[in-house]
C-alpha cells in the first residue's frame, strides 16, 4: 500500500454554475490534495467544452503559486496545438518560479485531425467479439469503437480552431524530440542553427508520456525510457494493453532505470455505497455528452436527473462498469486489484460531482483510508 496517489482535474463546470467558480474549486482542491497528502495534481487539457481547464498550462502556475510542496503538471499538453517552444517556455517560466515540482506530460490528441480527416465523415462501427472480462478484480471493457460517435463535426472543428490555417502538427516522435532538446538546451534547428529556451532551457522538469492503448505513445515512451501515463478512465478496454506494450518496448534511460507507470481511474467515494452512487447518478450523462459528440455539457445535479436510455446506456456502459464508485473500503479494494494488476507504480485519481464539497470529501475520504491501509500493512 506504498503506491502514491495523484490527483487529474478536468476543472469541471456544474449545471448552473459558471468558468469562474469551477477554476476557484480547482485552486481549492490542489491546496486540500497537498495537505492530504496527494503526490501530484496534474490538469487535463480540453477545448471548447464545459470544463475550465483549456488554458492548462496557465492553470498551472497558478495551482503552483497556490501550493507549495506538490508536484503540479498536465496531463497532458496535445502537443498537436502548439509548438514544441511554447511549452518548453511556458513550462520553464512555471519552474523558473517553483523550481523542481513540474510534470510536462504530453499526449498525442492534437494529431488526430490528419486521421479524422477534414470532413466529419461517419465510420461505421466496427464489429468485436471480445467480452468483459475481469482480471483479478478489474473490469476489462471490449474497447470502445469510434466509429460509433455519429457526428463528429465539432470535435474536427475544434482542432480546426486551435491551429493556424494551413499548419500541420509534427510528427509525435518528432515533436517529442524537439521538447526533450529544448529542455536539455541541445537544440538544433534543419539549418543547424542552435537555439536556447529561455526560461526552459535546463528547467528541472520531469516529462511524461501520456497513452491509452498500445500504439505510438507507449511504444515511444518505453523506447526512450520516459514514464507512462496509462488512461484507464478514458480508455478502460485497451489501458492495459497499453501498460503491456510500453513495458515491452522500454529501455533503461538517463530517467529511468525500469518502468514507470502511472494509471488513472475515476473515483467517486462517499461514507458508504449507496451515497456514493447517489452522487455518480449523474456520470453516466456526462460521458455520454462526450461520446454523442457534442463535447462534456455541464456536469448535471444527481438529484434532478432523469434515467439515461437504453440507447445511451449502451454508448457509455463501458466506463459505468469500470468507474470506483462505493464508500472508502469498497474503492480502496478496487484500486488495490488495478494497482496489482497493471503493476502501476502511482494511481492518479479523477473525481467529477455536481457540488464541490462532495468532490473534495471524496478525495479526503479517498486519502484517508489509503493512508490507514498503509499503516496497517506496513
Amino acid at each position: 500500500m506504498s503506491t502514491p496517489l495523484s490527483i487529474l482535474d478536468l476543472s469541471p463546470i456544474s449545471d448552473g454554475s459558471t468558468a469562474q467558480e469551477a477554476l476557484r474549486n480547482t485552486v481549492d482542491l490542489a491546496q486540500h490534495a497537498e495537505q492530504w497528502g496527494y503526490h501530484r495534481y496534474w490538469l487535463a487539457e480540453h477545448h471548447f467544452v464545459q470544463v475550465a481547464s483549456s488554458s492548462s498550462i496557465t492553470l498551472i502556475g497558478l495551482v503552483a503559486a497556490n501550493t507549495s510542496t506538490i508536484r503540479v503538471g498536465s496531463g497532458a499538453v496535445q502537443v498537436g496545438h502548439h509548438t514544441s517552444a511554447s511549452i518548453v517556455e511556458a513550462f520553464g517560466t512555471i519552474d523558473a518560479l517553483y523550481p523542481g515540482r513540474l510534470d510536462l506530460g504530453i499526449g498525442r490528441s492534437g494529431h488526430r485531425r490528419a486521421q479524422f480527416g477534414a470532413e466529419s465523415a461517419r465510420t461505421k462501427p466496427t464489429t468485436t467479439t471480445r467480452r468483459t472480462e475481469v482480471r483479478d478484480g478489474v473490469v476489462v471493457p471490449p474497447p470502445f469503437d469510434p466509429g460509433r460517435i455519429a457526428d463528429r463535426s465539432r470535435f474536427v472543428a475544434s482542432l480546426g480552431a486551435l491551429q493556424q490555417r494551413g499548419a500541420q502538427p509534427l510528427d509525435f516522435a518528432d515533436q517529442v524530440a524537439e521538447i526533450r532538446a529544448l529542455l536539455d538546451g541541445s537544440y538544433v534547428d534543419s539549418a543547424g542553427i542552435a537555439l536556447q529556451a529561455v526560461p526552459g532551457a535546463g528547467a528541472r522538469v520531469q516529462l511524461w508520456v501520456f497513452g491509452s492503448s498500445a500504439g505510438e505513445s507507449a511504444e515511444l515512451a518505453g523506447r526512450l525510457g520516459l514514464p507512462f501515463a496509462a488512461a484507464y478512465h478514458v480508455s478502460p478496454g485497451t489501458a492495459l494493453d497499453a501498460v503491456a506494450a510500453y513495458r515491452k518496448a522500454f529501455q533503461p534511460s538517463v530517467q529511468l532505470a525500469a518502468p514507470h507507470v502511472i494509471v488513472s481511474a475515476d473515483v467517486v467515494v462517499a461514507e458508504d455505497d449507496a451515497t456514493a452512487q447517489h452522487l455518480a447518478g449523474s456520470y453516466g450523462h456526462w460521458v455520454h455528452s462526450i461520446r454523442s459528440g457534442k463535447g462534456a455539457s455541464a456536469y448535471l445535479d444527481p438529484d434532478t436527473v432523469g434515467p439515461l436510455t437504453a440507447e445511451q446506456l449502451r454508448l457509455v456502459d463501458d466506463r459505468l462498469a469500470t468507474q470506483f464508485v462505493g464508500a472508502p473500503d469498497t474503492v480502496v479494494r478496487r484500486l488495490e486489484a488495478l494497482q496489482r494488476v497493471t503493476g502501476a507504480t502511482e494511481l492518479v485519481i479523477t473525481s467529477a460531482t455536481y457540488r464541490h464539497t462532495d468532490r473534495l470529501e471524496s478525495y479526503r475520504l479517498l486519502a484517508d483510508e489509503w493512508a490507514r491501509q498503509a499503516t496497517q500493512a506496513a
